[in-house]
């Protein structure tokens, strides 16, 4: 039991979530304390443990070896001593790795976070305990490390990782009932660890949602379009969208200009593959507020802005001339799916259990039908893909705007 306490408790350590046990850290309970004082030196928090493991070890195989001699060892003396020395190997590395190594590792590895707090009063008395001989383990191995091997002592601080707070952060707000409000820092955190993996095709307006205008159209039709919009920058193309110049910001129009191209800023063209923390500091070096996001062709595959960037730190922004768009997401009695065309495919596998393909191509659901059919879906267009079967509920003749998801039945 102590072998398997001590070996179970280092590998609940090095296992253990380094963000959680700083948060614990942190409360003001005598528990909170302990583990302070445990971890503030994890090279001797383990050295004790090892020191502890070492000597339960000593002591189960001097008794162990003689049990084993009394368990399968006949009396008469007629047995060779080489088996009798294989007999007492044999059964007692089973009991050990079973019972001290193997069980105990993997349970204390499932459960790291729980177990060394709960152990951690006996683990204190032992570290306590061991405190001495632990640290005389430890100058001894600092000195050859430096002396003979020439390289430096350990002296590792305890650092959580990327992945340890990530981990913290899902939990957290996997913890969150529906009805609560998650908190805003902690969708912060989770948003900032995501930002950096974010593509500018990820988080782009799609060429087809574009509200632009020709450099040759008069002022007045651009006046008009932000009236209907509502927005507060509009982009400005030469001949066809493919040809994006620049963009004009609804204020510019004060100063009472002839043309279009008067008012006009120059546009920033970035690659679909660009990450959006790159584009940020490529647009804030450069003081635009926009980019036109480039396919492999030098094609116009959509816009990007900053707030568009902003929003995926922040959340959604929105002001009085946004509408809120419904995207649409039933599950159905009969295990149908109705969804929005505009969800992303990944949300959805998440969410749903499904196991509809995910590429770098495409974010959305109505992405993924027309890169597998290569054609603009029309309402009641239907397709298959392995054993879902996707029906066109409505579209815009553009695109796709709801679409009927079914699971066939396996035969």
């Amino acid at each position: 039991m102590l072998s398997a306490f001590f070996s179970g408790m280092e590998i609940a350590y090095v296992s253990s979530n380094k963000v959680y046990l700083g948060v614990e850290k942190k409360q003001s309970t005598f528990i909170s304390k302990l583990l302070t004082r445990l971890t503030q030196n994890p090279t001797q928090f383990i050295t004790s443990m090892l020191v502890g493991n070492s000597i339960a070890l000593v002591i189960y195989g001097y008794h162990m070896g003689k049990t084993a001699l009394q368990w399968f060892v006949p009396h008469d003396g007629t047995m060779a001593f080489g088996l009798q020395l294989l007999i007492q190997v044999a059964v007692s590395a089973a009991v050990i790795l079973l019972t001290a190594e193997f069980i105990p590792k993997v349970f204390f590895q499932v459960y790291a976070n729980t177990l060394i707090k709960a152990l951690a009063v006996p683990a204190y008395v032992f570290y306590i305990l061991f405190y001495n001989v632990s640290k005389a383990i430890m100058a001894v191995s600092d000195f050859i490390l430096v002396t003979l091997f020439r390289t430096k002592a350990d002296t590792r601080k305890d650092f959580f990782s990327r992945s340890e707070l990530s981990i913290y952060i899902n939990q957290q707000l996997t913890g969150t009932n529906e009805q609560e409000e998650v908190d805003s820092e902690i969708q912060i955190f989770k948003n900032a660890l995501e930002f950096s993996g974010h593509k500018a095709r990820d988080i782009m307006t799609p060429r087809t949602e574009i509200m632009a205008v020709d450099v040759h159209d008069s002022v007045i039709g651009l006046r008009n379009l932000f009236v209907d919009t509502g927005y507060s920058k509009i982009v400005v193309y030469r001949e066809n969208i493919d040809n994006v110049v620049g963009y004009v910001d609804s204020f510019k129009l004060f100063a009472k200009p002839v043309t279009i191209i008067e008012v006009m800023v120059p546009m920033e063209y970035v690659p679909h593959t660009i990450f959006i923390k790159d584009l940020l500091n490529q647009l804030t070096r450069k003081r635009k507020s926009m980019a036109v996001v480039l396919d492999e062709y030098g094609g116009t595959l959509g816009i990007i802005t900053v707030e568009d960037i902003i929003e995926e730190l922040f959340g959604e922004i929105e002001d009085e001339h946004d509408d809120k768009e419904e995207l649409t997401e039933l599950c159905n009695d009969d295990g149908s799916f109705f969804f929005s065309a505009r969800l992303d495919v990944e949300y959805i596998n998440k969410k749903y259990r499904l196991a509809l393909p995910e590429s770098g191509a495409y974010t959305t659901l109505g992405g993924f039908i027309v890169h597998h059919t290569k054609d603009i879906p029309q309402t009641g267009d239907r397709m298959e893909w392995g054993n879902y079967v996707l029906i066109i509920e409505q579209s815009s003749g553009k695109r796709a705007e709801l679409v009927k998801v079914v699971l066939k039945l396996k035969k």
